[in-house]
């Protein structure tokens, strides 16, 4: 009897150019592995810039996460694969974890670089947390 190669994919989209390759690979490692995939956008809680009032920054934040979550599941589609999505709020790096934690996931797979405003500041910041703190394998994709 052969063994099940099913596994769970978590895959961290944040709308840049890395995270979207994070996605490529992730698509064809889980048509290899007959795994399941899950797409989040994190929505950062963190104190924003006095740019804008708070509640419309976070609303601007769930716009554009949604819009990342549909063209995301839209390119799995397009190779064949079913995926959910979901859009969580907090720390990036401790939803991240929680969700991979409660998904029992067995692989998380990222892009090395991501957007947002500290991303100039501190690129990386989030897979080097999550390479500390990831209960599951990680895949960082540059």
């Amino acid at each position: 009897m052969r063994k099940s190669l099913y596994m769970t994919i978590l895959v961290p989209l944040d709308g840049s150019k890395d995270s979207e390759k994070a996605l490529f690979q992730a698509c064809d490692l889980a048509k290899i592995y007959q795994s399941n995939l899950i797409l989040v956008y994190v929505v950062d809680k963190s104190p924003s810039l006095n740019l804008l009032d708070r509640k419309e920054y976070l609303e601007i934040l769930r716009k554009f996460g949604n819009k990342v979550l549909i063209k995301g599941k839209q390119t799995a589609k397009t190779r064949g694969l079913d995926v959910t999505t979901i859009i969580k709020e907090g720390n990036i790096t401790n939803e991240i974890v929680k969700l991979a934690k409660n998904k029992k996931c067995n692989l998380i797979i990222m892009g090395s670089k991501g957007l947002g405003i500290t991303a100039r500041f501190f690129l990386g910041s989030v897979s080097n947390k999550l390479a500390n703190n990831s209960p599951c394998s990680l895949l960082i994709v540059k």
